[in-house]
């Protein structure tokens, strides 16, 4: 397989833009992020997407692309919001701001009979993020897609080159499939992504980029760090395996981890750090600190650990990458992830960081784990976050707190089991919020933490709806957990979906 980009994706800064390479991969696109000041130093691609992002086209700074070299590719083109926007302006149109922001679902109907609406009803649901308004077309250019306010949100500047003010690579533009199926039919190149070929480039990569050196793989028995573990494992590199025990684990996870490992046959090591973890995120209540000191601890163990680390190998995906705004990124940052810390990125610039996984989705490294042959009840493990239980304490973290969440979770997960809702639903948790709230326990007034319990649907964690458990599941679960975890008196269900809400409490 050719590992030269079908569909280059320019990244300007959307919090979408994975999504955007996610579609086009189930489309069997090999398609690849670039850079907008990179873009030119890639393989000439056969198709390419503009994002959005999170800046006007107006601004003094604002990101730009080589035009002039963009054009003369001569491929199909598709610009998304900022990248329509920028599009309508480079042909000579006007951009301007808009009376009002418009986010969320609007109704969109086509107009004509561009090819990029073949197939689509006469109105459908769309999802808007932008605050700029195309206010004037440049010539040539016409109106192919209008709101229920009969604004244009859709334009074709020629005739292999469109723009739409929408975002199609959300669930929530019900038709966006169809928009971005009819774009890569214009595409001079058949489909050609799929894992099986992707993970021989995968293999093969990670024997090149490793060479001699010894590989130290953190591991948390979650299905990124495990496929990961397994992918070093099948490429033949000195690897070891390292459990850091970081006192921030659910109910006997360290037990179940070690385990699997030893089903898989790859040797682990297992790191008992949690006095050391809590030691330094005690009375600390800033969700970006503790992020901070937990990852910071977490590569001071690994020195401890392996006495020198030559490479150190990170499970870090897609989403982990677009979240943290960092590799150049030009999106907001949302929050910092745990791999991300100043260590981690003075590792990379001396070369000792390897991310193999750093450009698939969670279902690509489930689907890459399958190919592995890596059991399906591991594979398909609810997603849990590196700083583990620190982020489902919001505040301070204490033993007290993290015996709540830990015992409230198992009720919540034995429950989810038991029902069949588990493998329905992409992650669920019990978090503990941080208030008291005045109840009755056997006829006397307490004062107590409440939980909260999450669950949500989503494909890979960059949107997520909540899931509609039927009330009697929710009535079984709460009165377990408040016959039976001591220190709370009241169970809340989260009904907030992403965006605006992030799937973990911090």
């Amino acid at each position: 397989m050719d590992i030269s980009p079908q569909i280059a994706v320019i990244d300007f800064g959307s919090q979408y833009t994975q999504l955007i390479v996610r579609r086009l991969r189930e489309a069997g696109y090999f398609a690849k992020l670039c850079h907008p000041d990179n873009f030119k130093q890639v393989p000439v691609p056969k198709g390419v997407i503009l994002s959005g992002g999170p800046r006007s086209v107006s601004d003094e700074d604002a990101p730009d692309i080589d035009f002039d070299y963009l054009r003369g590719l001569g491929v199909p083109i598709l610009g998304i919001c900022y990248g329509m926007q920028l599009l309508n302006k480079k042909h000579g149109g006007r951009v301007e701001p808009g009376t009002t922001r418009e986010y969320g679902p609007a109704e969109f109907r086509p107009e004509g009979d561009s090819v990029l609406f073949d197939k689509m009803s006469g109105s459908s649901q769309i999802w808007m993020s932008h605050s700029d308004t195309c206010t004037q077309l440049p010539e040539g250019a016409k109106v192919i897609g209008r709101n229920e306010e009969g604004v244009p949100v859709a334009i074709q500047l020629s005739e292999n080159v469109f723009g739409i003010q929408f975002h199609p690579e959300v669930t929530h533009s019900h038709e966006g499939k169809v928009v971005i199926e009819n774009f890569l039919s214009l595409v001079d190149d058949p489909p050609r992504f799929n894992m099986d070929s992707f993970k021989e480039i995968l293999i093969n990569s990670v024997r090149r980029e490793v060479g001699e050196r010894e590989v130290v793989c953190g591991v948390s028995g979650g299905v990124d760090s495990t496929v990961l573990a397994v992918l070093l494992d099948r490429a033949g590199v000195k690897l070891r395996a390292i459990y850091v025990d970081n006192g921030l684990m659910r109910m006997d996870e360290t037990a179940e981890v070690v385990g699997q490992f030893k089903k898989l046959g790859i040797k682990l090591e297992v790191i008992d750090a949690g006095s050391r973890f809590l030691g330094a995120i005690a009375g600390i209540d800033d969700p970006e600190e503790k992020r901070r000191r937990i990852g910071n601890v977490f590569v001071d163990v690994f020195f401890d650990a392996a006495d020198h680390v030559e490479l150190l190998a990170q499970g870090t995906l897609y989403p982990d990458v677009i979240e943290s705004a960092t590799s150049g990124s030009i999106a907001s940052t949302i929050k910092t992830h745990h791999n991300r810390v100043p260590r981690i990125l003075e590792l990379q610039e001396q070369g000792r960081v390897i991310e193999p996984l750093a450009e698939l989705f969670k279902d690509e490294v489930r689907a890459l784990g399958e190919s592995f042959g890596i059991a399906r009840d591991i594979l398909y493990r609810h997603p849990f976050p590196g700083p583990g239980l620190g982020v489902r304490v919001p505040g301070e973290v204490t033993a007290a707190k993290l015996k709540i969440v830990r015992e409230g979770d198992a009720i919540f997960m034995r429950h989810l089991k038991e029902s069949g809702w588990y493998d329905k639903v992409w992650q669920a948790y019990c978090g503990l919020l941080p208030i008291k709230t005045v109840g009755v326990k056997g006829d006397e007034r307490s004062y107590e933490w409440a939980v909260s319990l999450r669950a949500v649907t989503s494909e890979d964690a960059m949107t997520a709806d909540w899931v509609e458990f039927p009330p009697e599941l929710l009535r079984r679960i709460s009165n377990e957990i408040l016959n039976n975890v001591k220190g709370i008196n009241r169970v809340f269900y989260d009904v907030s979906t992403k965006p605006p809400a992030s799937i973990e409490l911090e």
